[in-house]
This record gives structure tokens, sequence and C-alpha cells, in this order.
């Protein structure tokens, strides 16, 4: 039987994070994740570990990568407004192609905004984060056993395709409380690096880790390159659930806390004889493009529930070539959707129907 153990989201991810071999975590405390900081603050001591608490978001986003290069495991985790600040080291980051593992526990915004949970950042991560053609991983757990159980694989996937991964959470999973099977984590060995800025032994030439290139046809390539490694992630790692869409001609897609109301919308949508399922996808980047495309034909409107003005709904459109109805049930600055409201939107496209 599974020795379940009752943790904050923000807690397990820094719990995960170790059990997956992180031993440095350089980050700046802000609200809704300052509990992963605190986390490490106290464990990285007593295991040998690195805790840094740097001067600033940017500080400690260049130490990652200075880590990075070693091969050594490592991350920072911040909440909206620090990770704009940690944009141009992402860049860099992955300029350099440099495994490391980011944490975003998002708050409503922009600017300073407020420090209630939020899905607004959905466009920032997955489409680079920072500067120049790149992607980062981007993994939306939903809930407390998935941060833990995304963390250790954010930090797999990180290894082995040598970029950034990052957890893309809202302040709800952040802060709640659920009770969560450390012991069933399992994790793989980091693999070999020989790129890792290590020392030679006077037996190879030297390793360099940079993200600058002057040559205009050598930085082109770099860029070929590693858009064909995206499309051998696009095609291996997508991750998704479906619930009740064996019927659906709804679909419903979501993601974190708004995925977990939008259940209880359904289920409820269900008693009144309404053909409504889910598709949440735990991947953002790469998106579940092709599970939503094979719905085309079944379904006949689509709602993006949403903790933003409308983010995600671009990216179901585009999976769906934009054939069908599409329906944006949302709200913004810190306020999450009710089952109420969800319901609502099911009932109103279930008058409508297909067209």
């Amino acid at each position: 039987m599974a020795n379940k153990v009752l943790m904050k989201g923000n807690e397990a991810i820094a719990e995960a994070a170790i059990i997956a071999g992180c031993r440095h975590y350089f980050g700046y405390p802000i609200t809704p994740q300052t509990e992963i900081a605190a986390y490490m603050a106290k464990k990285m001591p007593k295991i040998g570990g690195t805790f840094l608490q740097a001067e600033s978001e940017i500080a400690a986003i260049n130490m990652v990568y200075g880590v990075a290069s070693t091969g050594h495991r490592v991350m920072t985790s911040s909440s909206s407004p620090g990770i704009s600040l940690k944009s141009e080291g992402l860049s860099y980051l992955a300029g350099a192609d440099m495994p490391a593992f980011v944490v975003n526990v998002q708050r409503g915004g922009p600017g300073l905004g407020g420090i209630q949970p939020s899905q607004a950042d959905y466009f920032q991560s997955t489409r680079g984060g920072g500067h120049g053609d790149y992607h980062m991983i981007v993994l939306a757990p939903a809930s407390v056993e998935e941060m833990a159980a995304l963390t250790v694989k954010g930090f797999e996937l990180a290894d082995e395709y040598r970029m950034t991964s990052m957890i893309l959470a809202d302040g709800t999973i952040g802060q709640m409380m659920e009770p969560v099977d450390l012991d069933g984590l399992k994790v793989n060995p980091a693999p070999e690096k020989p790129w890792a800025t290590v020392g030679t032994d006077c037996k190879r030439f030297h390793n360099i880790t940079n993200s600058l290139s002057l040559v205009p046809t050598e930085l082109e390539q770099q860029n070929f390159d590693r858009y064909k490694k995206y499309d051998v992630i696009k095609e291996k790692e997508v991750m998704y659930e479906e619930y009740m869409m064996d019927d659906a001609e709804i679909c419903i897609v979501a993601f974190g806390i708004a995925s977990r109301v939008s259940k209880n919308a359904i289920n409820e949508a269900r008693k009144k004889g309404i053909k409504v399922g889910l598709i949440r996808p735990i991947t953002l980047w790469p998106f579940p493009e092709k599970v939503l495309h094979d719905t085309v034909g079944k379904c006949h409107t689509y709602i993006s529930v949403e903790m933003s003005m409308g983010q995600m709904i671009e990216d179901v459109k585009l999976s769906t070539e934009c054939r069908g109805k599409y329906v944006l049930c949302n709200r913004a600055g810190g306020m999450i959707p009710s089952p109420e409201q969800v319901l609502a939107a099911i009932e109103e496209a279930n008058k409508g129907g297909a067209k």
C-alpha cells in the first residue's frame, strides 16, 4: 500500500526535485511559490546541496546556467513577474543547449498584478519565454501528486533533450494540500554528459558553453538542428488526459485547476444527457495537436476553459484547423472559473449544436 504524505504543491515540487537528484537551487522569493525556496533552504544544506537566495531573479537564472553547463541537475523557481526577469537567461540556456528545470507558479497580471492564481503566462512559456527561436518543454500539473511526478519527468526530459523544461502551475495547485506518494516516484539515472564543462584531465579538447554565434550560416544551422529535435519531442513526448471523450460532441480543453473545475461541470452535464468531454493537455508544449485534430467532425463545439483572457484557445483553433465553434469560458486577474460557469457554457453550446 502506498505510503502517502500530505503536502503542499510547492513542497511536493521541492521534495521531488531532491529525489530526482537535484542538489543545486538558486532562486528569489515571490508569492505564490515562496514555499519552494523555503523548503530548499531547509533541506539542501542537510544533504550536501547548494541553496542560494540570489540578489535578483536575473542573477538566479544565470547561476542556473553556470551549474547546468557542468551537467549537474539544477533548478530555479519563481512566479510570473520573476519569470519575466529570467527570460533573457532562459534564451541563453536555449542558445547553449543546456538542460535546466524551471518552475513558474503563476499569479495574476500583467505587471505586479496580484498574488492570486492565474494561467496568463501560457503564451510566455509555450512561445519560448525569451528572445529568439526556441521552445521549452512545458508541463502542466493538475494535482499535488502530478506536481511531484512531473518534476521528476521534467528533470529527465531536460537531460534527454538538452533543453529547459518548465512546470507551469497556477497558484492554486502550488498552495493546495493533497496526499502524495513520494516513495512511488521512479527516477531514471542521469545520462552521460560528454559536453559538460568539468575539466579535461588532459585527455580531450576543452568543452565550451556558449550561446554566441557570429557566423550567420552556422547560427542558422544551429536553429535548424534545434527544430529537428523539437519535431522528435512533438512525436514522442506529448502527454494528455481524456475524460468522457468516447461519444463527446462538445469538447472542453482545460489544464491545471481549470481542468478539475471542468470535470465537475462535465459530470453535471452528463446527468442532463449532454455529451461533453475533456481533453486536458499535460504538456502545453508540445501541445496535443493530434488528439484534438482527431475530434474534428465528432465535436461541434470546443470550449476553452482558462484563467486568462484567452491564450490556449488559439492552440485549440490551430489544432482543429478552425473547423468548429469556439467558446472561451474564462476568468482573469486571479479569479477561478466556477463549475456553474463552465456548466452554463456547456448548456449554451448544447443548444446551438452543430452547424
